[in-house]
């Protein structure tokens, strides 16, 4: 029923088992130790690219969480208004929540594809999807000293006990007690790895921090109560799946912090090229335009004095000092005008109507 899974499985394991049986024996453990490894890493490999696209989701959802809030607080009471908004915002980011979980989904069937294969390693089968008679017969001969790959310290129904398989549980306990602590320890960091990247507010969630037990405690302590069910090829692969995820996540994490942080820096430098300039005034309305030195274009060459552009020759008066009180002007004089003597530019004329006349002091005595 799931040939299409088993099939590219095996396919991938026997071209890397050809591979390395150049370099050591067919039937070495070694060899197909190693395949198991390394069909690891060309699964990874193919889902490279979308775990770079589930990471930047995520960080697209941490961006416009707050909007999500406000529309869960919005729509509290109409669940499908909510679901329908939340997928026009998720479309408007260009986010598919989907995406994110595109590498989790395809390495599930990839584990138990391989479960598969390597439980149809029996003695005395002459097939095994792509594996031939031979191929059967060397995975069965083969050992890491003195532990079958395909064999489990608690057989399944149905697979072949450790006598028929030409091991004993001892011989398993010195390849798979350390295998299970590394599986554990290993599982353990990655999900630390992932929690780091949370939130406060995705990491205050009651659903976050349920889950984030999960991963932190459970799931290593999981990996290893559940190793001696497994046979010993997948736990190696579970090791070997778990080292390409930490570094990946450090390359990975690494290079989106570095563009984020270039894009900081870039909008920093833009918002202050933009700001004025230390010293320089502001451009209102109706003020001089500023060049890029920040002085003003006036043309020097005009003659400052408003009267002589004019073409008037008459001076201008001089102006008032602070403080001082209006002249009015005397009758006999044009109002404005000036003989230009110190006492007219002083405000005071040199007539004799600076004091007040005989009649007007009688007239204020009356």
């Amino acid at each position: 029923m799931l040939n299409f899974i088993y099939y590219p499985v095996s396919a991938i394991l026997w071209f890397w088992h050809k591979a390395f049986s150049f370099v050591f024996s067919p039937t070495s453990g070694v060899a197909w130790a190693l395949s198991v490894v390394f069909l690891v890493f060309t699964l990874r490999a193919i889902l490279y690219k979308p775990f770079v696209g589930q990471v930047r989701s995520m960080r697209k959802m941490q961006e416009f969480q707050p909007e999500i809030q406000k529309l869960r607080k919005k729509y509290a009471n109409d669940k499908q208004k909510m679901t329908q908004e939340m997928q026009r915002l998720q479309s408007e980011q260009g986010v598919n929540p989907l995406g994110g979980c595109l590498p989790i989904l395809i390495q599930v069937p990839v584990f138990i594809g391989l479960f598969h294969v390597l439980r149809e390693f029996k003695p005395g089968k002459t097939e095994n999807y792509i594996f031939n008679a031979a191929d059967v017969q060397s995975f069965v001969e083969s050992d890491l000293f003195g532990a079958k790959l395909g064999a489990s310290i608690v057989p399944i129904q149905g697979a072949p006990s450790l006598a028929e398989l030409g091991t004993t549980v001892g011989q398993m306990l010195i390849v798979m007690i350390p295998l299970m602590i590394m599986a554990g320890i290993f599982t353990h960091i990655t999900a630390r790895h992932s929690v780091a990247r949370q939130t406060e507010a995705q990491a205050a969630s009651p659903q976050s921090a349920i889950m984030n037990k999960l991963m932190l405690y459970v799931f290593p302590i999981g990996v290893v109560v559940g190793a001696p069910f497994l046979p010993l090829a997948v736990l190696m692969y579970w090791v070997a799946n778990n080292l390409w995820t930490l570094a990946q996540q450090r390359i990975v994490y690494k290079k989106i912090d570095a563009e984020e942080a270039e894009k900081q820096e870039q909008a920093t430098t833009n918002r202050q090229a933009l700001a004025p300039k230390p010293g320089q005034k502001p451009n209102r309305n109706g003020a001089a335009a500023k060049n890029e030195t920040g002085e003003s274009d006036v043309d020097l060459t005009k003659d400052a004095d408003p009267t002589k552009a004019s073409g008037d020759d008459t001076p201008a008066p001089p102006a008032k000092k602070p403080g001082a009180k209006p002249v009015k002007p005397s009758s006999g004089q044009p109002r404005g005008g000036s003989n230009g003597s110190p006492n007219a530019r002083n405000g005071r004329t040199t007539s004799g109507g600076s004091r007040p006349s005989a009649a007007r002091k009688g007239k204020k005595r009356r």
